[in-house]
């Protein structure tokens, strides 16, 4: 639960400036992180939301180079479409600032230079490929070579795509400079590295003893990371994109992009804060939580506190409420491979429709394990739970309260017990919503609310106002006036989670602001307002808008085949003479037709300059039988006859096996005689 903090700092992970966001992204930070700052202002807490774009770092001179732009160029267009995307889908970040600007060059540079005129690095001299044409230290990414384990070639020297293996360098066959193509050498370099070691028994103690309320899944990767004895860590590299390292003799070098990003933190609160900025980081009375993925556990759990530690006067996370991974149609989203919901893309294909993302990512949040994306499951949430039980409720009276009283509210007689049991039933999901997102617990918080609508759904079922107003519309004044007031208090109780939606729900209702405060009165809504226009909430999301979304994924599918497809390994060695024993010959197809029975085979009736012959292929699924009437093909001539489908083949037709698995006849580039043979 919240303890007695003045204030909050909420940081999000930065999001690296090398392409666009993606659902992953939203459903395992930022999504939570929005939720979360919304209730907290809610709830009148002084809070701050701190974002920005990582902009350094290996990938993006890899893009640059291949783009022949600056690194610059590359993060400019980056942080612009991640900031507008963010800003579509309402994540309420107070500041998205970025690590190319001046003010966090200055504080990484002045962090690094506190730490290091207090002696808290070590320097060691290690061997580290080299690129003699391109005259620079190559990192890990910088170097591709053939995997030593599946034999793919372009492996880089951290991984290999085809398989999945880690790797080091070293471990490449014939590794080269992927720039160059030059083949690197072994030179020494000198670096700075944090040694974490140092901080070991602070951090068990912090982390095992003192924080033993975290997610088990931050808590678990931290016991291993501990249990195993943590090691000096390089703070630099040898680079020429970055921060520079502020010390003489590191000419060349810059800061570590994992060092140089966590300070952003600090940097963009000092952009937004300058004043005041020491107190969001170093009040004892500020409560600091990161929103990351569980790829990020280390760096905001052990990495970036020891370095606080290091500099000494900082806060530490109070909580660190990380999410697993979120898959797409049951497979690993993968930048790499374009298999990805884009989340500029989206919000291009679907517009209006930003709550519906962010109701279906909370809804499938993977707080605890990795969870999955269908579009089948978007359509059904949408359509089954959204428009009909959120947005019927609304719409049901609303329009209820237009045809009887011309859209005003009127006064609230005395209640039946209907009335105040669904009032106390929706205090306690009110409860039970406040008391998740206070433990993080966004899913089961958004059920909560969703449960206020069923209840308004049950109560308007139960109470019938269409009914009694035909005999009391004193009775009907009443059940409509706790229906409107019911809608106030989805407006408030969704808009962490829905902030469109509320805040169009609030235009209707006719409120300027929504405060949690608020759900603890029944009567939200005076009697005597004027309702505003009932307007649909949600629209059903109909399957051909869904079936074009699949059929994008199914197209990303065949091109990533296509991509990644090699050639099949050389067959073993074999003698000219045994190649002669084969007889290849060209034939024209004078008759096509599918075998009976058979939905693999095609038969043909081959002119081979010899009588004529028959020969049954398999190739039935990639050719109609008139599109191979009058063309030639090969076919082996000399291979006994065999019985298919009791039918007999005299021979085979060659085919090549394309990269998507299908069949090509071969077939000569010029029409040649009947019978030629082929050798």
């Amino acid at each position: 639960m919240e303890k007695n903090f003045k204030r909050t700092l909420i940081t999000t992970a930065l999001p690296y400036a090398n392409g666009p966001v993606h659902i992953g992204h939203l459903a395992g930070v930022y999504v939570p992180a929005d939720i979360y700052a919304r209730y907290l202002r809610q709830n009148g807490r002084e809070v701050l939301m701190i974002g920005g774009s990582d902009e350094h770092g290996v990938p993006i001179t890899i893009r640059a180079r291949r783009e022949g732009v600056t690194p610059q160029d590359v993060v400019d267009r980056y942080h612009k479409l991640i900031k507008d995307s963010f800003e579509g889908l309402g994540i309420s970040f107070d500041v998205y600032s970025r690590t190319t600007s001046d003010i966090h060059a200055e504080t990484a540079s002045e962090f690094f230079r506190h730490l290091y005129d207090n002696d808290q690095f070590v320097v060691k001299t290690s061997e580290q490929f080299y690129d003699e044409a391109g005259g620079r230290f190559l990192t890990d990414r910088d170097i591709v070579g053939e995997c030593p384990h599946c034999h793919a070639q372009g492996a880089y020297g951290d991984q290999c795509e085809k398989c999945g293996t880690s790797l080091s360098p070293t471990d490449l066959i014939n590794p080269r400079s992927a720039e160059t193509g030059a083949t690197p050498v072994m030179r020494e370099t000198t670096h700075w590295y944090l040694p974490l070691d140092r901080w070991q028994k602070k951090l068990e103690k912090w982390i095992l003893d003192d924080h033993k309320e975290w997610r088990p899944n931050v808590y678990g990767q931290c016991k291993s990371w501990l249990d195993l004895g943590l090691q000096p860590r390089a703070v630099t590299r040898d680079l020429d994109w970055g921060i520079p390292v502020p010390v003489e003799g590191a000419e060349g070098k810059v800061l570590y992009v994992w060092f140089d990003a966590p300070i952003g933190y600090i940097s963009n609160t000092r952009e937004i804060r300058p004043d005041d900025w020491e107190k969001w980081w170093k009040d004892p009375e500020t409560r600091m939580i990161h929103f990351i993925g569980k790829d990020n556990i280390v760096f905001h759990c052990i990495i970036f506190p020891a370095m606080l530690m290091a500099y000494g006067g900082y806060n530490l996370p109070d909580n660190v409420p990380a999410n697993e991974f979120l898959n797409l149609e049951g497979d690993k989203i993968s930048t790499s491979r374009n298999w990805a919901i884009w989340l500029h893309e989206y919000l291009a294909d679907f517009p209006g429709k930003q709550d519906v993302l962010r109701y279906v990512l909370t809804a499938n949040a993977p707080e605890t394990k990795d969870n999955d994306f269908t579009w089948r499951d978007f359509q059904a949430r949408n359509n089954s739970e959204l428009v009909a039980i959120l947005g019927n409720f609304v719409n049901r009276a609303m329009v209820l309260t237009h045809k009887y009283f011309d859209g005003v509210v009127q006064p609230c007689g005395e209640l039946t017990e209907a009335d105040t049991r669904a009032l106390a039933d929706i205090r306690e999901a009110v409860a039970q919503e406040s008391a998740a997102i206070e433990e993080f617990h966004f899913r089961d918080a958004l059920k909560s609310a969703m449960e206020i609508a069923r209840i308004g759904n049950r109560y308007l079922q139960e109470t019938e106002p269409w009914k009694v107003a035909k005999t009391d519309m004193a009775r009907t004044a009443t059940i409509l006036n706790v229906a409107v007031q019911i809608c106030a208090k989805l407006a408030v109780a969704f808009e962490p989670f829905l902030p469109f939606m509320a805040e169009k729900l609030a235009g209707m209702l006719g409120l300027d602001s929504l405060k949690w405060s608020q759900l603890d009165d029944d009567a939200v809504i005076p009697a005597g307002r004027q309702l505003g226009k009932p307007e649909l909430l949600f629209e059903k999301i109909e399957d051909d808008v869904i079936q074009a979304q699949l059929d994008r994924l199914a197209r990303i599918k065949e091109e990533n085949k296509l991509k990644n497809w090699q050639p099949e390994p050389v067959a073993e060695p074999t003698t000219f003479d045994d190649f002669m024993k084969m007889d290849i010959r060209v034939g024209t197809v004078l008759e096509c037709e599918k075998v009976k029975k058979s939905d693999k085979l095609l038969k043909f009736r081959i002119d081979d300059g010899m009588g004529g012959r028959t020969i049954l292929s398999g190739i039935a699924k990639y050719y109609k039988p008139e599109e191979l009437v009058g063309k030639q093909v090969c076919f082996v001539a000399n291979f006994p006859p065999r019985k298919m489908m009791g039918q007999e083949s005299q021979g085979m037709i060659l085919s090549a096996v394309n990269a998507d698995g299908s069949l090509s006849v071969i077939t000569p580039s010029a029409d040649v005689a009947n019978g030629a043979k082929v050798g």
